[in-house]
């Protein structure tokens, strides 16, 4: 990858910050210039080879952090981590309530709130082991960043100024319980987090803080369905400009999701961590035996939010046996 940063469009510049070892391969930050301030949407993993690139892309861009604003769409540590080490005093971090309220809990909190999750992936049938070992390996724990933040809260259609551009804040929960897209009405220009993702589809997971994510995210597709948008700068990989054609891709990718999770419950009642290998995953594994554990913990989350939203529609229905919770047909 040579080119990291990219003017695209009238002082907006994509910085492209390496995920290394990980399936997205990299971020989309976007540095917006103003007259007397900057705003960077997202700012890479809490790690030095992000740091390292964000800082020299900075630099390259003649950036002033102690005139630069924060916007964060969403929690994940690829989006938030590097936030608390590049924020100054005089930096605002605009970040939505619900997300700022999860990563502002005590220790106490947060461990009792893994302690809930990990509970409940047991009792949907993921192994004991393999789930600690997952649990301890996963980005957000390894390069979330622990330092505190004061958070200045953005909720829907809040807008945000910088330079020639006035962006209005859309709440799209789904693929997190908070996520927060940017919209610039004059310039049709839409930052779009991971609510929309071109050359993959954003993984749509289990979340305590929001019933049934999956819906979530569909209605909140339809709710920038019809926004008249010219450019769309996400999060991840290329950049493309249809996004109602993507909307309906999108649509349609989880419509086959839900059928392959109703076929996989056609012979028997099964847990979701069983459910889980009869879905068509982009990963180029031979079997689900063979998938990297890491992989496991995300595509398991995915079959959970699709079983959540079925149960939802009254098309399935669990129950517990043996201590696990068992799925089957209505």
């Amino acid at each position: 990858m040579n080119q990291i940063i990219e003017e695209v469009a009238h002082h907006i510049y994509r910085i492209i910050i390496p995920l290394p070892r990980s399936p997205l391969k990299f971020l989309n930050s976007y540095l917006i210039r103003g007259d007397r301030r900057f705003l960077l949407v997202d700012t890479g993993m809490n790690r030095n080879e992000c740091l390292s690139v964000m800082t020299s892309s900075l630099k390259k861009l003649g950036v002033n952090l102690e005139s630069t604003d924060f916007f964060i769409t969403h929690l994940h540590a690829d989006h938030l981590g590097l936030a608390g080490i590049l924020a100054t005093g005089l930096s605002k971090v605009y970040f939505n309530e619900i997300e700022a309220r999860m990563k502002s809990t005590t220790q106490e909190e947060t461990k009792l709130r893994r302690e809930r999750i990990f509970r409940n992936f047991l009792s949907h049938g993921f192994p004991s082991d393999e789930l600690r070992e997952s649990e301890a390996k996963h980005p957000g724990r390894r390069y979330g960043g622990n330092t505190s933040i004061n958070y200045f809260i953005v909720r829907d259609n809040d807008q945000i100024e910088i330079g020639d551009y006035c962006f209005r804040c859309i709440q799209t929960p789904g693929h997190s319980p908070g996520h927060c897209c940017l919209y610039e009405a004059n310039e049709k220009i839409f930052i779009s987090g991971d609510h929309i993702l071109f050359d993959i589809t954003p993984n749509i997971t289990y979340w305590e803080e929001l019933d049934n994510s999956l819906k979530h995210y569909l209605t909140n597709l339809e709710k920038i369905y019809d926004l008249d948008v010219r450019l769309v700068l996400p999060g991840h990989r290329n950049l493309m400009n249809n996004h109602r054609r993507r909307i309906k891709e999108l649509e349609d990718h989880h419509t086959n999701r839900l059928n392959e999770v109703i076929f996989a419950l056609e012979d028997d009642a099964k847990t979701a961590f069983q459910i889980a290998p009869y879905i068509t995953w982009d990963i180029v594994h031979r079997s689900w035996e063979q998938f990297p554990l890491q992989q496991k913990w995300f595509a398991f989350g995915e079959t959970l939010a699709h079983l959540n939203y079925l149960e939802a529609e009254g098309r399935v229905q669990s129950k517990k046996k043996n201590g696990k919770l068992i799925f089957s047909l209505i």
